[in-house]
Formats: structure tokens, C-alpha cells, sequence
């Protein structure tokens, strides 16, 4: 078993090689390309849009045809292939055959390796995207196995357990030893100066590790898709349209509801009427027929879980500019992490350092207010506490754009005073570590927000989507990613109203992005409002971990349901 975990868990060591080869991408565009830093934000900020939004398609693809392995190991050979393609575009590699010279300038860059650069990100981002989906749930699958066990079975399994238990304690080992690896390779690359090894090493390790996997196929356990809870949306809205011309009855009684102590159900409320048609039961047409045509015919449960997922549509919606925010960390961010001083004393450290505490901060303030949550449910709130997450988020995410607007003020000032406006390439004399509270407040914003939005939709979705609401967020979080390229676009416009100086130039240097900060943190701050507003207004349901009394506030560590019942030995 351990041998088993351990091909999967090598998958990690690609995530994280992946996911720094990506953070340092500002750095690649601006530094060898040579383009603007707004316009190199802007291919950044689509590809992780792409990557937060894909998981939520990749799961109902999951879930309705390929199971985890396949998505999987899909995934993994996706990411083999785009980190051979960014390390092949970089201009030393493929320099005889594109015809191009050898050195990191643009003008060694040819159509060649920017085809096979914009292929790459969109190889990488399927990658990433199908890792996040299935990576930790198939870990889960191999030590719980589901489905129906005889008693002639109970005592082998007695001893699977007592192996598996042993399996863990040696698979701990090579968590550990992954770990290790992983982050001394990640504090070594930085120190390596070729671009074609910075993304050549992950692409290797990304090839090894998925032949890894590979190898170890018929040693999984794998189970078949059993069809997703989001087709039962689709469902109910298809119907409601094909029964437009219909009235629905005013009893609502006289809908169609499978009514069984075995069945889960939900009561019909008087909200959202236009979607009850769903749930008519036609009368000149047998019933029995209209059962068989789930197209046409849809439970009153059915139409209620959808009608709480369209409720949840204006939370939501408050939950876009978070997105935008949090884009600034690994464009605007970096890009100033590239320019200052990165000694201390003589010792050279690695910008990876602040991405460490950015970790750090995230998982710290996560656990600090699951901590906080858990105290509010002992105090009869327990339903609220995602909501006060959610504002204390945006409250953290207001702290982190102010810091960074006064810090990149000082920044500018110190570039002013050594005349390096006209020298974007040139260090400014000032330590990065400068940057390093408004890195530890943007992971505190994405740790208490992360945990508060799922934990929000954990407790007040239906039952039946509680797996797909990290996905949920994740895919609302993408938007806002991919709107913070329309907003830069917008109040670069707005700026330069009036002939004044837009506050995006080519460089740094010459930009305000302080200014830019500072729009965002009063933007948050209006979203706030917003959002307390749609959150008193937003009808709460009672809270099922409250009902239960005595268990710990919900979130982000709470199992989800895989709705795998059926198992088979071949994946």
C-alpha cells in the first residue's frame, strides 16, 4: 500500500515544481521577452482564471464519464507535455531549428517558440486544473474501499485494515522525504540562472512522476463514475422550459414528489415560482410515462436544490473582486519582488522565501479562524460564522492593498532618488523584504476567505453538491482572476482621462501601481457593504452540523461524499 500512495503522492513533487515555474513567469515575460508588465500580467492572470475556473468542468466530467484515474493520469501526461513545450520555447533550446539565435533576448524569440509557449500554458493549465480535481480524492480511494462486504470477508479485511494502518506509517516517510526533496529543489532553482533548466527540471521530475503513476495502475483502486448532481440542474431548467405555457398548480401538493422515508426530500417553498413548471404533473398523460422522461419531469426536491443554488448567485457575486485581489499576488507582487534587493548581508535569499510565508500565512490564519468558527457555533452562531469569515476576509484583503499601496509609494520614491526611472532593469536598493507584510495579509485573505466560502456553501447548499463547492469557489475566485485583466484595462483608461499620464506604462518604474492598490482597497471596501447587505437579506437555512449538535464547525477538512458505490477492480 505504501508503494501504491507513494506513486501518487510523487504527483505532489509536480504540483509545486509546476506551480513555481508558473510564479516566476512575470519574471520570464519582462525579463526575456521584453514586454510591458501589464501586458505580461495579462497572460499570467488568464492562465490561472483558467486554472481556478477548468476544476468545476473537469469534476462533472469526473463524475459523469472518466473517474479520477483517468483524469489523472490524463492530467499528468498534460503537464509532461507542457513543461517540455515552455522548456522547448525558451530561445537557447530549439535556436538551430526556428532559425533564431541563442541568447534570452526577444529578438531570439520566433513565431516557433511563442506557438509553442501559448501551447504550453494550455497544457499546464488542463494539468494543474485535473490534479486539483481528482489528485486528493483518488489518494482518499485507496484506503477506503466501497461497496458491499459478506461476512466470509470481515476478518481479511480485519487484516487489510491492520496492513493499511501500517502502510500509512511508512508512507509518512516518504510524504516526508517528497517534502523535502521538493523544497530544496524549489530553493535551488531560483540560484539557476538558464531559463531552459528553470523549466527543464519540473519538466523532467513531471515526466518521471507520471510513468511513476503510470506503473502502479493495476495495484489502484478505482471506482466508476456514478453521474453528477449538476446534470439535476440542467434537468430541472430544461423542463421548466418545455412546460412554459403551463400553470402551476396553486396547491402544491399536486407537484411531483417521490415521498419515502428512504428518500431524501426537501419541502417546496413559495420562492423562485417560474421553476416549480419542472415539477408539473401533466394530466391527460399516464404517470408512469411522465416518470420515464426525467427530461420532462423533475421532483419537488430537484427544483428546491436548484432554487437554493440560484439564491447563492448574489453571494456569490460579492466574491468576484476577491478574485481580482488576490491576482495581484502573483503578477504585481512578483514583478515588484524581481526589482529590489534580495540580500541580507551577503547572503543571497531566494524570492521563494516570501512565497513561503504567503503558504504559511494562508494555512495559519485558516486554521486561526476555523479555531475562531468553531467558539461562534459554541455561542448558538454557528450558521453565521462563514458570513463574519467572509466580511473579516475582505476587511484582510482591504489591510493587504492599502500596505501594498504605501510600500510601492516608498518604493518609487527610492527610485526617484537614484535616477532609475529610465533603468527598470537595474535593482533598486531597497530589501524585498519590504513586501513581506502585504504577502503574509494577502495569505491571510485567502485563507480565512477560502475557508469561510466553502464552509458557507458546505452548510447551506444541498446535500447533494456539498462535493463540488470548493469547486464552486474556486471557479468564482477564476472570474474575478480573469476580470482583474479588464479592470487593469479600465482604470488604465479612467487615468489617463483629462491627457494624463496612464498609470500602466511599460515598466514598473514608470507606472502607479500604487495608485492602482489603492482603487482596489476602496472597491473591497464598497464590495463589503455589498456584501453585508446580501448577506442579512440572504435567507439562511438551519445548519446541519447544528442539528447535529457537538460537531465542530464545518469547512474545508470536511469529507465529502464521492458518490462511488460501485467498485472495480480495473480502472
Amino acid at each position: 500500500m505504501a508503494t501504491v500512495i507513494g506513486r501518487i503522492v510523487v504527483l505532489l513533487l509536480v504540483d509545486v515544481l509546476a506551480i513555481y515555474a508558473m510564479y516566476i513567469m512575470m519574471a520570464y515575460l519582462t525579463n526575456v521577452w521584453k514586454i510591458g508588465f501589464t501586458h505580461a500580467a495579462t497572460i499570467v492572470n488568464i492562465f490561472w482564471g483558467v486554472v481556478k475556473v477548468l476544476p468545476l468542468f473537469l469534476k462533472f466530467i469526473v463524475d459523469s464519464i472518466t473517474g479520477n484515474y483517468w483524469m489523472l493520469l490524463i492530467s499528468s501526461f498534460s503537464y509532461s507535455v507542457g513543461l517540455g513545450f515552455l522548456t522547448m520555447s525558451t530561445p537557447t533550446v530549439l535556436a538551430n531549428v526556428m532559425g533564431t539565435c541563442s541568447e534570452y533576448k526577444p529578438e531570439c524569440i520566433g513565431q516557433g517558440q511563442v506557438i509553442l509557449f501559448y501551447a504550453a500554458l494550455l497544457f499546464i493549465a488542463f494539468g494543474m486544473s485535473g490534479h486539483f480535481t481528482s489528485l486528493e480524492l483518488f489518494v482518499a480511494n485507496q484506503f477506503n474501499i466501497q461497496g458491499p462486504r459478506d461476512e466470509e470477508e470481515d476478518s481479511e479485511l480485519e487484516m487489510m485494515d491492520d496492513e493499511e494502518v501500517d502502510a500509512c506509517e511508512r508512507l509518512f516517510g516518504s510524504i516526508v522525504a517528497i517534502i523535502i526533496a521538493t523544497s530544496i529543489a524549489v530553493i535551488a532553482l531560483p540560484f539557476i540562472k538558464p531559463w531552459s533548466l528553470r523549466f527543464g527540471i519540473p519538466a523532467i521530475c513531471t515526466l518521471v512522476a507520471t510513468l511513476l503513476f503510470l506503473s502502479g495502475s493495476p495495484s489502484y483502486r478505482c471506482f466508476r463514475p456514478q453521474g453528477s448532481p449538476l446534470t439535476v440542474f440542467v434537468r430541472v431548467f430544461v423542463a421548466a422550459t418545455s412546460k412554459l405555457f403551463y400553470r402551476s398548480p396553486k396547491d402544491a401538493k399536486k407537484l411531483y414528489e417521490i415521498r419515502d422515508p428512504q428518500i431524501h426530500y426537501v419541502a417546496h417553498t413559495k420562492s423562485l415560482r417560474c421553476l416549480d413548471k419542472a415539477a408539473i404533473v401533466i394530466p391527460t398523460k399516464p404517470l408512469v410515462e411522465q416518470e420515464k422522461n426525467i427530461w420532462r419531469l423533475c421532483r419537488v426536491t430537484e427544483v428546491e436544490e436548484t432554487k437554493t443554488i440560484i439564491r447563492m448567485i448574489p453571494v456569490w457575486m460579492t466574491f468576484i473582486l476577491g478574485g481580482v485581489v488576490s491576482a495581484i499576488g502573483f503578477t504585481f507582487f512578483i514583478e515588484q519582488l524581481e526589482h529590489l534587493d534580495p540580500k541580507v548581508g551577503r547572503l543571497k535569499v531566494p524570492i521563494v522565501v516570501l512565497l513561503w510565508f504567503y503558504e504559511q500565512s494562508q494555512n495559519q490564519f485558516a486554521s486561526f479562524y476555523a479555531k475562531f468558527a468553531n467558539s461562534l457555533g459554541r455561542a448558538g452562531s454557528r450558521k453565521l460564522a462563514p458570513s463574519i469569515g467572509i466580511a473579516v476576509s475582505m476587511i484582510l484583503a482591504m489591510l493587504c492593498c492599502i500596505t501594498a499601496a504605501k510600500v510601492e509609494n516608498r518604493r518609487l520614491g527610492v527610485v526617484i532618488k537614484h535616477g532609475l526611472v529610465d533603468k527598470p532593469d537595474e535593482v533598486v536598493p531597497m530589501t524585498m523584504f519590504w513586501l513581506l507584510p502585504q504577502f503574509v495579509l494577502l495569505g491571510a485573505f485567502n485563507g480565512v476567505f477560502s475557508y469561510s466560502a466553502i464552509s458557507f456553501f458546505i452548510d447551506q447548499s444541498p446535500v447533494s453538491t456539498r462535493m463540488y463547492m470548493e469547486f464552486f469557489v474556486s471557479a468564482v475566485f477564476g472570474v474575478g482572476t480573469l476580470g482583474s485583466v479588464l479592470s487593469v484595462y479600465v482604470v488604465g483608461k479612467v487615468s489617463e482621462k483629462g491627457g494624463k499620464k496612464n498609470w500602466f506604462q511599460h515598466d514598473l518604474n514608470g507606472s502607479r501601481v500604487d495608485k492602482y492598490y489603492w482603487t482596489l482597497s476602496w472597491l473591497m471596501a464598497v464590495n463589503l457593504v455589498i456584501f453585508i447587505v446580501v448577506a442579512i437579506l440572504y435567507r439562511y437555512k438551519e445548519s446541519k452540523l447544528e442539528d447535529e449538535g457537538g460537531v465542530e464547525f464545518g469547512g474545508i477538512g470536511e469529507p465529502y461524499d464521492d458518490n462511488a458505490k460501485s467498485f472495480c477492480c480495473c480502472c
